[in-house]
C-alpha cells in the first residue's frame, strides 16, 4: 500500500505519529470488512459488489458503558450519521463508530446494537449507535443490501490498534473522490510537548467532489489531470446511465484525540475537519453529505452510575495547535485514501481509475511541491 508520504508529499508543518494513523490515538482500534464479487451488468441483489463495513471502537475500555466526549459538525446534510442527535444533547459518544454505504446503514446500526446487547456484562436499556454512509452506487449493486450483521461481526473481530489499511478497504471498498478511485484514508499529527504532547488522529471515508477541484498541497492536480485525459489510462469511466459522481458524494470524517477536551471542544475540532476537506477541494455541494465526529479519550470516568464526575479541559489559549492537528490529519488522510487507491471496475463496467502516481508528482513538481520520496512511517 502507497500512502502520500511514499511519494514525498509532506501536507502541513505537523508530525505524525509512528503509524500516521488513527491508531496513533492510543486504545483506537479500527477493522474493516471488504466485499468484493461479481463482474459486468448489474442484477440487484446479485451484484457486482463493491462494498463493505469499517469499525472504529474509540478506546481500550467497553465502548458501550464507558462513554468519552464527543462533537459533530455537518457541512451539508444530505447524508446519514446516526446517533448525532444524542451526542449533541448530552456531548457523549458511548458506541463502537460504523462506516458503510448509503443503503446499509440501518444493517450496520442494528448489528452494533446487537454486539452492544451481546457484550459482557450487558446492562444498558438502550444504546443509539453511530453509523454513517456514503453512496457506492456507481460502483457497487448498492440496492442489492449485500452487507449484513456478520460482517460488521467481522469487522469488530478484526478491530486492530495497528497499521490502518487504505483505499479500496471496508466501507471505502465501492467510493470514488474528486473522479479518482477513493475510499479509506488515515493520518495523525502528534503535538510537541510544549504544546502539551497529545495526538489527534483522523480517518476518512471520502467519496466526494469534482476533479477539477482537486488540490494537494496547493497544487492544481484535478485541473492538470482533467477531462482531457478521460479518455486515457487516467479517470473514472461510467456508463451513461450511471450517476453523476462529483455531485452525488459525500464525505464521513472521524477525529481522535487523547487531549482532555468538553464536548464543545469536540466539536470546534470536527468543525476543523471540514477545513482540511476544503484544502483537498471539498465545497460541500447540494448532493453531498459532509459530516465530521470529533471524540477526546483525555477524560475517562464518565461512566453512567457516578452521581459526578471530574473532567479536565485544554484551556482556549492552548487549543490552537489540536485545531490545526484536525486540519492536517484530515487533508492528509484524504491524500492518503486517494494515494492508496487502486483502480476498480464495478457494475455495467464502470470504472473508477486510481490517481496515477506519476501524474500526480509531475503535477505538484510543476508547482515545486515535489520533494525526494522517502518512506513513510
Amino acid at each position: 500500500m502507497t500512502r502520500a508520504r511514499d511519494l514525498g508529499i509532506r501536507l502541513g508543518h505537523g508530525t505524525p505519529g509512528p503509524l500516521n494513523a488513527i491508531t496513533d490515538v492510543a486504545g483506537v482500534r479500527v477493522g474493516h470488512t471488504t466485499l468484493i464479487s461479481g463482474d459486468g451488468p448489474l442484477v440487484v441483489g446479485w451484484g457486482p459488489v463493491r462494498t463493505g463495513v469499517t469499525v472504529i471502537i474509540p478506546h481500550d475500555g467497553d465502548p458501550w458503558r464507558e462513554p468519552v466526549f464527543a462533537g459533530s459538525f455537518t457541512l451539508n446534510g444530505n447524508g446519514e450519521m446516526t446517533g448525532l442527535e444524542w451526542i449533541r444533547e448530552n456531548g457523549l459518544l458511548s458506541s463502537v463508530i460504523g462506516l458503510t454505504n448509503t443503503n446499509s446503514v440501518g444493517t450496520v446500526h442494528e448489528a452494533l446494537v446487537r454486539a452492544a446487547v451481546a457484550s459482557p456484562g450487558h446492562g444498558a436499556a438502550w444504546t443509539l449507535p453511530v453509523a454513517g454512509e456514503t453512496w457506492d452506487g456507481l460502483l457497487n449493486d448498492i440496492d442489492g443490501f449485500h452487507v449484513r450483521g456478520e460482517h460488521v461481526t467481522a469487522a469488530l473481530a478484526a478491530a486492530s490498534d495497528g497499521p490502518v489499511a487504505e483505499g479500496n478497504v471496508g466501507g471505502g471498498t465501492g467510493m470514488v473522490c474528486h473522479e479518482f478511485k477513493g475510499g479509506i484514508g488515515t493520518a495523525s499529527r502528534e503535538l510537541p510537548a510544549a504544546q502539551g504532547g497529545w495526538t489527534v488522529g483522523a480517518l476518512v471515508q471520502a467519496n466526494y467532489g469534482d476533479r477539477d477541484q482537486l488540490r494537494i498541497d496547493g497544487a492544481p492536480v484535478g485541473e492538470a489531470i482533467g477531462l482531457e485525459e478521460l479518455s486515457s489510462p487516467y479517470g473514472a469511466h461510467r456508463s451513461p446511465a450511471a450517476a453523476p459522481m462529483g455531485d452525488a458524494g459525500s464525505i464521513i470524517a472521524i477525529v481522535a484525540t487523547d487531549a482532555p477536551l468538553l464536548p464543545h471542544q469536540c466539536e470546534r475540532l470536527a468543525r476543523r475537519a471540514a477545513v482540511g476537506a476544503a484544502r483537498v477541494g471539498c465545497y460541500a455541494s447540494n448532493g453531498s453529505g459532509d459530516i465530521f465526529l470529533a471524540f477526546a479519550t483525555g477524560n475517562r470516568d464518565l461512566a453512567v452510575g457516578h452521581l459526578t464526575a471530574g473532567a479536565r479541559l485544554v484551556v482556549d489559549a492552548a487549543i490552537t495547535p489540536l485545531l490545526l492537528a484536525s486540519v492536517e490529519a484530515v487533508e492528509e488522510a484524504i491524500v492518503n485514501s486517494l494515494v492508496a487507491a487502486e483502480t476498480m471496475v464495478g457494475r455495467d463496467g464502470n470504472t473508477a481509475h486510481a490517481l496515477p502516481h506519476d501524474r500526480l508528482l509531475e503535477v505538484m513538481g510543476q508547482y515545486g511541491r515535489n520533494p525526494e520520496p522517502r518512506r513513510s512511517v
